[in-house]
């Protein structure tokens, strides 16, 4: 077993991790102390300790135990997607979102799941299909309709983020394992042309993402009294009182009636009002390192024949930074506001437990890159 050869985690990218975390439960705290019901700190550390609890054991985990049991994870994710739909108290709806299981004290956001699970899922298809993958169309083909299983019930939700990094990182992982770019790009525009229509015709019913989008775009932004655009004008301001070193911790006042979800989507925002551009830098400064150690991981893997590992390391640092740049693009009023939390400070309980889980299982590939491994009997 691993733990034989003495291998323990990276201390310094570990280190970056428990930080980044503790910083965002600090912020989250301060984010949402004034809103009503269960303290909003305490739950946070609960799923904290949840998503740490599962990453231990995760760690304990070989790669190659992913690897056999990705297709019943993907199976069981499916049906828990398609659980969200069933009547209270199971299924759970927000703001006119199905997206939600009802687990009493929370609820459970199986997307958050799907965007791991397509991930393992995805490196094990690569792998067992890499014969079919030197014929470019059958490899991708094949891919659409797994990516598919899963978004046609993200849409149905109208979780269209979710959709969006699932895609793309599967499609991003395709590349990877040798695909050519030509079946990418003619499938790529294909799947924009058919966005930009649904967003059109989504605007000719009354829809609200094709008027959020050309009100963005076609406006100037402090001269525009769309509520589209509000919660971006409400960002900025924020960020703009915050200066260089912030108001000060618990100082900001855009959290209390001005900014709306400033405790999920919106808190790069107040990190930028309470602590300035000092603090956003800092948080930029240890997702660069997390991220570019990741990849690192997934290539070294690679070097080290496990393909499996390396597929996986590579999904999850491609998911992780589309999430995190859309995310703090939108807080800074690059695009418009959509819903996607940043990893390991944004408030919630599904999208912490898995994000913690997602960076556990590349600490194990860096771990098993670093073992005593035979490599000739664990490609994984």
């Amino acid at each position: 077993m691993l733990e034989k050869t003495g291998q323990y985690p990276d201390k310094n990218l570990l280190t970056a991790i428990l930080v980044l975390i503790v910083f965002g439960w600090i912020m989250s705290f301060s984010a949402s102390a004034h809103l009503n019901g269960i303290p909003k700190v305490v739950m946070q550390g609960m799923f904290i300790v949840l998503g740490l609890g599962v990453g231990f054991f995760v760690l304990k985990i070989p790669i190659i135990f992913l690897k056999k049991y990705s297709p019943i994870l993907f199976f069981i994710t499916l049906i828990l997607l398609a659980m969200v739909f069933l009547p209270e108290p199971i299924g759970r709806s927000v703001k006119g979102s199905t997206r939600w299981i009802s687990l009493g004290i929370f609820n459970f956001q199986p997307s958050e799941m799907m965007k791991l699970v397509m991930i393992l899922f995805m490196a094990g298809f690569l792998i067992r299909q890499e014969n079919d993958l030197k014929k470019p169309w059958t490899g991708l083909v094949k891919t659409l309709i797994i990516v598919s299983l899963a978004d046609i019930l993200l849409l149905l939700e109208t979780d269209l983020g979710a959709t969006v990094i699932i895609t793309i990182t599967a499609l991003t992982m395709l590349f990877v394992a040798g695909v050519y770019l030509k079946q990418l790009a003619i499938v790529g525009i294909g799947l924009i042309s058919i966005t930009g229509i649904g967003l059109y015709i989504d605007g000719l019913n009354g829809g609200v993402r094709w008027i959020r989008l050309t009100d963005f775009w076609q406006k100037d932004l402090w001269f525009n009294d769309s509520e589209k655009v509000y919660q971006t004008k409400q960002a900025l301001i924020g960020i703009a009182r915050g200066d260089w070193t912030g108001t000060g911790l618990g100082a900001g006042i855009q959290k209390y009636t001005k900014l709306p979800e400033a405790h999920t989507d919106m808190i790069f925002a107040v990190i930028g009002e309470e602590l300035g551009i000092i603090g956003m830098l800092f948080v930029l400064f240890l997702f660069t390192y997390i991220i570019g150690k990741s990849f690192n991981i997934a290539k070294n893997a690679l070097k080290n024949g496990k393909k499996y590992s390396s597929y996986v390391a590579f999904g999850i640092c491609t998911w992780f930074s589309m999430q995190i740049g859309v995310n703090i693009a939108m807080n800074l009023g690059l695009i418009p506001i959509k819903g996607y939390t940043l990893p390991f400070i944004s408030y919630g309980g599904s999208s912490m437990i898995f994000a913690i889980i997602s960076i556990a299982i590349i600490l194990r590939i860096d771990m098993e890159n670093r073992s005593e491994y035979d490599n000739q009997k664990n490609h994984v």
